[in-house]
Protein backbone atom coordinates (compact mmCIF):
# COMPACT_ATOMS: atom_id res chain seq x y z
CA UNK A 1 0.00 0.00 0.00
CA UNK A 2 2.82 2.42 0.90
CA UNK A 3 4.58 1.65 -2.35
CA UNK A 4 1.45 2.37 -4.40
CA UNK A 5 0.84 5.63 -2.51
CA UNK A 6 4.46 6.62 -3.05
CA UNK A 7 4.30 5.92 -6.77
CA UNK A 8 1.11 7.95 -7.07
CA UNK A 9 2.76 10.85 -5.23
CA UNK A 10 5.77 10.62 -7.52
CA UNK A 11 3.65 10.60 -10.69
CA UNK A 12 1.46 13.50 -9.51
CA UNK A 13 4.33 15.80 -8.60
CA UNK A 14 4.27 17.92 -11.72
CA UNK A 15 0.48 18.18 -11.81
CA UNK A 16 -1.28 20.71 -9.63
CA UNK A 17 1.85 22.54 -8.53
CA UNK A 18 1.20 26.23 -8.05
CA UNK A 19 4.34 28.36 -8.04
CA UNK A 20 4.31 31.45 -5.86
CA UNK A 21 6.47 32.91 -3.06
CA UNK A 22 7.02 30.28 -0.35
CA UNK A 23 8.49 31.05 3.06
CA UNK A 24 10.77 28.07 3.56
CA UNK A 25 10.77 28.75 7.32
CA UNK A 26 7.05 27.87 7.28
CA UNK A 27 7.72 24.80 5.11
CA UNK A 28 10.42 23.68 7.57
CA UNK A 29 7.98 24.17 10.47
CA UNK A 30 5.29 22.21 8.61
CA UNK A 31 7.69 19.33 8.04
CA UNK A 32 8.61 19.32 11.73
CA UNK A 33 4.94 19.30 12.73
CA UNK A 34 4.33 16.30 10.44
CA UNK A 35 7.34 14.53 11.97
CA UNK A 36 6.55 15.49 15.60
CA UNK A 37 6.02 11.91 16.77
CA UNK A 38 9.28 10.64 15.21
CA UNK A 39 11.18 13.66 16.55
CA UNK A 40 9.83 13.04 20.05
CA UNK A 41 10.45 9.27 19.99
CA UNK A 42 14.05 9.67 18.85
CA UNK A 43 14.90 12.57 21.15
CA UNK A 44 15.99 14.50 18.08
CA UNK A 45 16.96 18.13 17.96
CA UNK A 46 15.93 19.67 14.63
CA UNK A 47 17.04 23.26 14.12
CA UNK A 48 17.38 25.79 11.34
CA UNK A 49 18.85 29.13 10.56
CA UNK A 50 16.67 31.84 9.03
CA UNK A 51 15.58 30.46 5.66
CA UNK A 52 14.67 32.42 2.51
CA UNK A 53 11.47 32.89 0.57
CA UNK A 54 11.65 31.10 -2.79
CA UNK A 55 9.35 30.72 -5.77
CA UNK A 56 7.74 27.31 -5.57
CA UNK A 57 4.91 25.19 -4.24
CA UNK A 58 4.44 25.15 -0.45
CA UNK A 59 3.23 21.54 -0.26
CA UNK A 60 6.24 20.38 -2.26
CA UNK A 61 8.62 22.36 -0.06
CA UNK A 62 7.14 20.75 3.06
CA UNK A 63 7.55 17.32 1.39
CA UNK A 64 11.16 18.12 0.51
CA UNK A 65 12.11 19.02 4.09
CA UNK A 66 9.99 16.23 5.55
CA UNK A 67 11.71 13.53 3.47
CA UNK A 68 15.22 14.80 4.19
CA UNK A 69 14.63 15.32 7.93
CA UNK A 70 12.70 12.04 8.14
CA UNK A 71 15.64 10.16 6.64
CA UNK A 72 17.98 11.76 9.15
CA UNK A 73 15.73 10.47 11.95
CA UNK A 74 15.43 7.01 10.38
CA UNK A 75 19.14 6.50 9.68
CA UNK A 76 20.48 7.59 13.05
CA UNK A 77 23.31 6.06 15.00
CA UNK A 78 22.28 3.79 17.87
CA UNK A 79 22.33 5.46 21.29
CA UNK A 80 23.03 8.90 19.78
CA UNK A 81 20.16 11.41 19.69
CA UNK A 82 19.70 12.69 16.14
CA UNK A 83 20.77 16.25 15.41
CA UNK A 84 19.54 17.84 12.19
CA UNK A 85 20.32 21.40 11.11
CA UNK A 86 18.94 23.17 8.04
CA UNK A 87 20.56 26.25 6.55
CA UNK A 88 20.60 28.18 3.28
CA UNK A 89 23.11 30.52 1.69
CA UNK A 90 22.74 32.64 -1.41
CA UNK A 91 25.41 31.80 -3.98
CA UNK A 92 25.12 33.78 -7.19
CA UNK A 93 21.65 33.30 -8.65
CA UNK A 94 20.63 30.37 -6.45
CA UNK A 95 19.95 29.41 -2.86
CA UNK A 96 21.99 26.47 -1.62
CA UNK A 97 20.16 24.64 1.16
CA UNK A 98 21.95 22.21 3.46
CA UNK A 99 20.32 19.56 5.64
CA UNK A 100 23.06 18.26 7.94
CA UNK A 101 22.72 15.31 10.31
CA UNK A 102 24.83 13.25 12.69
CA UNK A 103 23.49 9.91 11.47
CA UNK A 104 25.04 6.72 10.16
CA UNK A 105 26.37 8.34 7.00
CA UNK A 106 26.58 6.91 3.51
CA UNK A 107 29.57 5.12 2.08
CA UNK A 108 30.88 7.27 -0.82
CA UNK A 109 30.79 4.19 -3.09
CA UNK A 110 26.98 4.17 -2.90
CA UNK A 111 26.12 7.87 -2.86
CA UNK A 112 25.34 7.95 -6.59
CA UNK A 113 22.55 5.39 -6.12
CA UNK A 114 20.48 6.95 -3.37
CA UNK A 115 18.37 9.29 -5.50
CA UNK A 116 17.09 6.53 -7.79
CA UNK A 117 13.62 5.00 -7.63
CA UNK A 118 13.38 2.06 -5.21
CA UNK A 119 16.98 2.46 -4.02
CA UNK A 120 17.50 1.53 -0.39
CA UNK A 121 20.99 1.03 0.97
CA UNK A 122 19.65 -0.53 4.15
CA UNK A 123 17.68 -3.57 2.96
CA UNK A 124 16.03 -4.03 6.35
CA UNK A 125 14.92 -0.40 6.60
CA UNK A 126 11.28 0.59 6.50
CA UNK A 127 10.09 2.57 3.54
CA UNK A 128 9.71 2.17 -0.18
CA UNK A 129 12.92 3.61 -1.57
CA UNK A 130 10.97 6.51 -3.05
CA UNK A 131 11.72 9.32 -0.56
CA UNK A 132 14.94 10.63 -2.07
CA UNK A 133 13.64 10.07 -5.62
CA UNK A 134 10.71 12.35 -4.72
CA UNK A 135 13.11 14.92 -3.29
CA UNK A 136 15.22 14.82 -6.45
CA UNK A 137 12.18 15.22 -8.67
CA UNK A 138 10.93 18.23 -6.68
CA UNK A 139 14.34 19.91 -6.82
CA UNK A 140 14.65 19.28 -10.55
CA UNK A 141 11.17 20.77 -11.13
CA UNK A 142 12.59 23.95 -9.62
CA UNK A 143 15.57 23.77 -12.01
CA UNK A 144 17.80 22.93 -9.07
CA UNK A 145 20.40 20.29 -8.25
CA UNK A 146 20.74 17.89 -5.32
CA UNK A 147 23.72 16.00 -3.95
CA UNK A 148 25.04 14.51 -0.73
CA UNK A 149 28.35 14.73 1.07
CA UNK A 150 28.79 11.99 3.62
CA UNK A 151 31.17 9.62 5.30
CA UNK A 152 30.11 6.29 6.76
CA UNK A 153 29.59 6.68 10.50
CA UNK A 154 29.97 10.47 10.47
CA UNK A 155 26.63 11.81 9.25
CA UNK A 156 25.49 13.34 5.99
CA UNK A 157 24.79 16.73 4.50
CA UNK A 158 22.23 16.85 1.73
CA UNK A 159 22.51 19.95 -0.44
CA UNK A 160 19.94 21.23 -2.90
CA UNK A 161 19.66 24.41 -4.91
CA UNK A 162 16.70 26.55 -5.87
CA UNK A 163 17.06 29.51 -8.23
CA UNK A 164 16.70 32.90 -6.53
CA UNK A 165 14.07 33.85 -9.07
CA UNK A 166 12.02 31.46 -11.15
CA UNK A 167 9.62 32.16 -14.02
CA UNK A 168 7.58 28.99 -13.36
Amino acid sequence: QKLIEGLLSYSRLSRGASFHPVDTNAAFSGANANLAAAIGESGAEVTSEELPTVTGDEIQMVQLFQNLIGNALKYRRPDVPPRVHVSATKQGDEWVFAVKDNGIGIDPRFQHKIFGLFEKLEARSEGTGLGLALVKRIVEMYDGRIWVESEKGKGSTFYFTIPVKSDK
